[in-house]
């Protein structure tokens, strides 16, 4: 029997990436989406519910579960092939790199490490300039602080976490693990 891989996939409070990560989702065969508080907005506010909604199997709300939700123990219990974190605030980012894990989507990726499942992480900030649509499709240039940038740095030296810096390479990592 052909195994299937299942993915945790963390939506954190971005707007960068979002659509497109929404088009991914859609794409995967086993998927269980864990949307932080922040991110429950900012999907409502890009009009992104019914595309998530249809391509999960499993949606969770940090505002309905909590931040240390019990699904996070299925990491431990091996029902989880990898965590993807697209995408994922400088805030989640820098928390990852701290080893802060005071929310739902930080508590996946800690446990998803000391389990040792491989986790992908899109962040938002990938250039010192980044043209990105809000959410009334215009775009708007954000210009990342060097703080920012000094995150995803570090966070690409934490082993089995893959930082990616696009959607192609974010389905790349995906198609590198099935």
């Amino acid at each position: 029997m052909e195994h299937k891989t299942c993915v945790a996939w963390g939506i954190t409070g971005a707007g960068h990436f979002l659509a497109g990560c929404a088009e991914v989702v859609a794409g995967l065969p086993d998927v269980h989406l864990f949307l932080s508080r922040a991110a429950e907005e900012v999907v409502r506010m890009y009009g992104l519910e019914a595309r998530l909604a249809g391509g999960a199997r499993r949606i969770y709300h940090e505002s309905r579960t909590g931040a240390s939700a019990p699904p996070v123990a299925r990491f431990f219990r091996g029902e989880y092939d990898c965590l993807v974190v697209a995408p994922a605030t400088g805030n989640s980012t820098a928390k990852f790199v701290h080893g802060i894990a005071d929310s739902l989507i930080t508590n996946l990726f800690a446990q998803a490490g000391k389990s040792r499942v491989p986790v992908i992480v899109l962040p938002t900030d990938v250039a010192p300039e980044i043209d990105s649509p809000g959410p009334g499709g215009e775009l708007v240039t954000v210009f990342p602080r060097p703080v920012d940038l000094e995150m995803v740095a570090r966070l690409c030296s934490f082993p089995g976490v893959t930082v990616v810096s696009s959607l192609d390479e974010l389905r790349g990592a995906l198609e590198a693990l099935a």
